[in-house]
C-alpha cells in the first residue's frame, strides 16, 4: 500500500519508516486499549479508590529505580546496533549484563527509600513493605526488554507488536478472571510483577523464533564501558523523568492519603496513556533522522522541524478533545463509583502536559544524535526539581488539581530549558516555532496572499 509522505521525508524513506512506525503504533495502541480497559477502568471499579491507591503505590515507588536500572541504554543500544549490526550479540550481551546487575543493585535501595518515607512522610505509605518487595523484582525482569532495541534497529516493529500486545492481552485476561472470581488485592499485586515477567518471556521467545539465542550473547568489557560512558547522563535523565512523572503520586499519598492517590492514578493513566504515540513515532523515525544527519544536514534540520510541529498538532488535538470530554469520561467509566468523579478537573489540566511530553520526546532524539546527552540530563533535572517544588507549594492546598498543575508547569520548564543553554538555544527556538505552529500559519498566510 502506498503511504502518504510527510514533509521533510522523501517518499521512499517515509514509506519505509512509517510502515515500521505503523507496527510500533499498533503495539502501543493495542497495549493502550488493553491498559485502559483493565487498569484504568475495570480494576478501579472493582477495588474502589482506597484499594486502587494501595495497588498503584508500589509501582509509583519502584518506577524511579526501574528507570535507573535500565541505565539509559535503550536509545544508545539501538544506535550502536544501527552502526554495527554485525556485533549485535556483543552489544546486547553487554547491555543485558549491565541492566541485570543494576536491577539487582536497586532492590536494597528501594527498601531503604520505603523506610525513609515511612519515617518522614506526614501519612504512612499506602502499601505495606511486603507489596513493595514483590513489585521491586520488576527491576530484574525488565532486563530482557533490551531485545526491543534489536527489532527497532532492523525496522521490524511488528515483532515488538506481537510481544507487547500478546503479553498485555494475556495479562488483561488474567486480571479480568481475578475480578470475576472476586480475588483479593494480594493477587493483583503479584500480577504487577507478572506483567514484567510475561513481557520478558515474550521478548525472549520472539527473539529465539528469529533463530537467535540470548545464551549466545557475549559480554565485552570494552563495549560495556563505552555504553556506560555515554549512557550515564541518560540513566540519570531517565530517573529524573520518572521522578517528575511519579513524584506527584507519592506526595499526594503522603499529604492526602491512599483514596486520593487511587483517584489520581486514573487521571494519570488516562492522560499518560497517549504518550505511546511520540515514543513509537520517534523511535521508528530515529534511523531516518540519523541517516539525514550523516548525508544531508539541511534535510536533517527540516525533518526535525516537521517532526516537532507534527508532535504539537497531535498532542494539542488530543488535549483539546479530552479537556472538553473529561466530565463525561469520568461519569461513563465510573458510573458505579462516584468517588472517582472528582478526577475530571485534574484530567482536564494534566492532559495538556502531553504537548510538552511530545515535544520533549522528539527533541530528546536530537540531543542523542548530537551527542548532547549531558544536556538531556540537565533538562530533566530542571523538570524534576521544578515538579517537587511546585508540588510542595500547590499539592497541600489544591490536592490532585494542584498536582496536575505542577506536572504541567514542570514539563514546560523541562522541555524549554534548552533555551538557556547556548549550544541548544536555536534548537529551543525551533520548538517554540513548532509550539505556535509557525510553519503551518506561515503557509496559510502565503496561500491567502496568493488568493
Amino acid at each position: 500500500m502506498k503511504l502518504p509522505s510527510l514533509p521533510g521525508f522523501d517518499a521512499q524513506a517515509f514509506d519505509k519508516y512509517l510502515k515500521n512506525t505503523g507496527w510500533l503504533l499498533m503495539a502501543r495502541v493495542g497495549s493502550l486499549l488493553i491498559k485502559m480497559l483493565v487498569t484504568a477502568i475495570a480494576i478501579p471499579n472493582y477495588l474502589g479508590d482506597a484499594q486502587n491507591g494501595i495497588l498503584n503505590y508500589p509501582l509509583a515507588l519502584i518506577s524511579f529505580f526501574a528507570a535507573a536500572s535500565t541505565l539509559g541504554t535503550d536509545s544508545l543500544v539501538t544506535r550502536q546496533l544501527l552502526v554495527h549490526p554485525q556485533q549485535h550479540r556483543t552489544i546486547l550481551g553487554a547491555a543485558f549484563r549491565l541492566r541485570l546487575l543494576a536491577g539487582l543493585a536497586t532492590i536494597p535501595l528501594i527498601y531503604l527509600t520505603y523506610l525513609l518515607i515511612s519515617h518522614f512522610a506526614p501519612k504512612p505509605p499506602a502499601a505495606p513493605l511486603g507489596y513493595v518487595t514483590i513489585v521491586s523484582f520488576v527491576c530484574i525482569a525488565q532486563s530482557f526488554n533490551i531485545i526491543d532495541c534489536y527489532f527497532q534497529s532492523i525496522a521490524k516493529g511488528k515483532y515488538i507488536m506481537y510481544v507487547q500486545v500478546g503479553a498485555n492481552l494475556l495479562s488483561a485476561l488474567v486480571k479480568l478472571v481475578l475480578i470475576l472470581c472476586k480475588a483479593p488485592l494480594d493477587t493483583f499485586i503479584w500480577m504487577l510483577l507478572g506483567d514484567a515477567v510475561l513481557l520478558a518471556i515474550g521478548y525472549v521467545s520472539i527473539y529465539r523464533a528469529q533463530h537467535h539465542n540470548p545464551f549466545h550473547w557475549k559480554f565485552d568489557r570494552s563495549v560495556a564501558t563505552d555504553l556506560l560512558k555515554h549512557a550515564w547522563p541518560l540513566a540519570l535523565s531517565s530517573v529524573f523523568v520518572t521522578l517528575y512523572m511519579k513524584i506527584d503520586q507519592l506526595m499526594l499519598d503522603a499529604f492526602w492519603g491512599k483514596a486520593s492517590l487511587g483517584v489520581y492514578t486514573t487521571v494519570v493513566t488516562l492522560s499518560e496513556g497517549w504518550y505511546f504515540f511520540p515514543m513509537a513515532l520517534v523511535a521508528a523515525l530515529f534511523p531516518a533522522l540519523m541517516h539525514a544527519r550523516r548525508d544531508d544536514p539541511a534535510r536533517y534540520q527540516k525533518r526535525l522541524q516537521q517532526l516537532y510541529e507534527l508532535m504539537v498538532l497531535i498532542s494539542g488535538g488530543i488535549a483539546l478533545i479530552i479537556t472538553l470530554a473529561a466530565p463525561t469520561i469520568y461519569h461513563l467509566l465510573y458510573y458505579n463509583k462516584p468517588e472517582f468523579h472528582i478526577g475530571a478537573p485534574a484530567l482536564a489540566i494534566h492532559i495538556w502536559a502531553g504537548v510538552f511530553v511530545f515535544l520533549g520526546t522528539a527533541s530528546g532524539q536530537y540531543l542523542i544524535a548530537e551527542n548532547l546527552t549531558r544536556i538531556s540530563f540537565l533538562r530533566t533535572a530542571v523538570g524534576a526539581l521544578a515538579n517537587i517544588l511546585l508540588n510542595l507549594w500547590l499539592l497541600p492546598r489544591f490536592g490532585m488539581n494542584g498536582a496536575a498543575v505542577a506536572t504541567l508547569l514542570a514539563y514546560f520548564l523541562s522541555t524549554f530549558s534548552v533555551l538557556l543553554i547556548p549550544k541548544t538555544r536555536l534548537h529551543g527556538v525551533s520548538m517554540l516555532k513548532a509550539l505556535i505552529l509557525w510553519n503551518t500559519l506561515s503557509n496559510l498566510a502565503r496561500k491567502n496572499q496568493k488568493k
